[in-house]
């Protein structure tokens, strides 16, 4: 497998951040995990902001970074080693991976590559002239019996001939991929013998629909499970639902038992402004803090604050908890205030700056 390396900063874009949808599922994902394992949420992080942008951004991989206080060259080894993540910009409709492992390659990998070479372009990596496609050859895909294979976004196409997969990138090609029935392209269920069966055959065997009722159960249950809609290769970008709002500041989310049961689990009803519970706003001062200095207060964030007459750490660190959980609605931040305990950062900050900041939490505000 050829060195993986991040796409030329010609491309990059300047920034990253989470749909507001986006950022509400990583924070459900990410408490998944167990107190301290946080940082095994990385994968999925990845692959969601893939789904979102096409591709993983140097700042989409500083971003998740950020998210799971997970250094940097963490991220990147991750992202760089496993090939379902994208490092540079990829056909908008489909990228098709040829599998060119021994088995897909005894089984006709060569002529799949060639089938793309000719239908999309003859490197890998590069799109077509309307940049709605492109392919790239990578290591084993795991469904050795049915060589040879593709994957096309998170599904795989296999037992595949030059002339189906000519069928398939047009498909993909015309819009149509979710009409194409991933996994064996000919007469055999998952990875049962193309011959039929030779084994299991008396009384008592499973029977074909059986096995077939019982993993479209499974694959359902998974689906549910994972709070995730079965796969559609068609759309790359992510199911979740668009919206133009997004955070503009990551921050590590801390989990904790103590930190969960003070959590506000829902926006304040309304979180109206003539609300008694409402912090106190001031006149704007001739010195305002930074309120970025707090973990999950970006501009965006820290203009709100500013509009509700917000200006300093002290009057972040004296909000009683009802106060909290007001601004918390009013940001729709689902309990995040609580969980990044903007009161105690804001208590350090405002007894000390950074110094005390870095005392406190063993690390400099982010």
């Amino acid at each position: 497998m050829s060195v993986r390396r991040l796409a030329d900063d010609s491309v990059q874009p300047l920034a990253f951040s989470f749909n507001r949808a986006n950022q509400v599922w990583a924070e459900q994902t990410i408490l998944k995990y167990p107190e301290g394992r946080q940082q095994s949420a990385v994968i999925p992080l990845l692959m969601r902001a893939q789904e979102q942008d096409g591709w993983v951004t140097r700042a989409a991989i500083e971003y998740v970074g950020k998210m799971l206080d997970m250094p940097l060259i963490r991220v990147l080894e991750v992202a760089t080693f496993y090939t379902q993540f994208q490092l540079k910009p990829v056909g908008t409709r489909a990228h098709i991976q040829v599998c060119g492992t021994t088995p897909c390659m005894l089984r006709g990998a060569e002529e799949l590559k060639k089938v793309c070479q000719h239908k999309i372009n003859h490197e890998p990596f590069e799109t077509n002239a309307d940049g709605t496609l492109s392919w790239e050859e990578v290591e084993c895909l795991g469904a050795c019996v049915n060589a040879p294979m593709v994957m096309i976004f998170k599904d795989t196409y296999e037992d595949l001939t030059p002339e189906r997969l000519e069928e398939i990138i047009d498909a993909f090609e015309a819009g149509r991929g979710d009409e194409v029935k991933p996994g064996p392209q000919i007469d055999r269920m998952l990875s049962a013998p193309a011959t039929g069966l030779t084994t299991l055959k008396g009384e008592g065997a499973a029977k074909p629909k059986a096995v077939e009722s019982k993993r479209k159960a499974a694959k359902g249950a998974a689906a549910a499970d994972a709070d995730l809609p079965p796969s559609k290769a068609a759309k790359p970008k992510t199911y979740a639902e668009e919206t133009s709002e997004a955070i503009k500041s990551p921050s590590p989310v801390k989990v904790s038992k103590s930190a969960e049961s003070k959590t506000s689990t829902a926006p304040a009803p309304g979180a109206s402004l003539d609300d008694k519970n409402r912090p106190a706003a001031i006149e704007k001062p001739a010195v305002v803090d930074d309120l970025k200095l707090i973990s999950g207060v970006g501009p965006k964030i820290e203009g709100i604050l500013h509009e509700l007459g917000i200006y300093t750490y002290a009057q972040v660190a004296a909000w009683k908890k009802a106060e909290r959980q007001w601004v918390d609605g009013y940001l729709k931040f689902h309990g995040r205030i609580e969980r990044e305990d903007w009161g105690k950062q804001a208590k350090a900050l405002a007894k000390g700056g950074v110094a005390e900041y870095e005392k406190v939490f063993g690390k400099k505000p982010v």
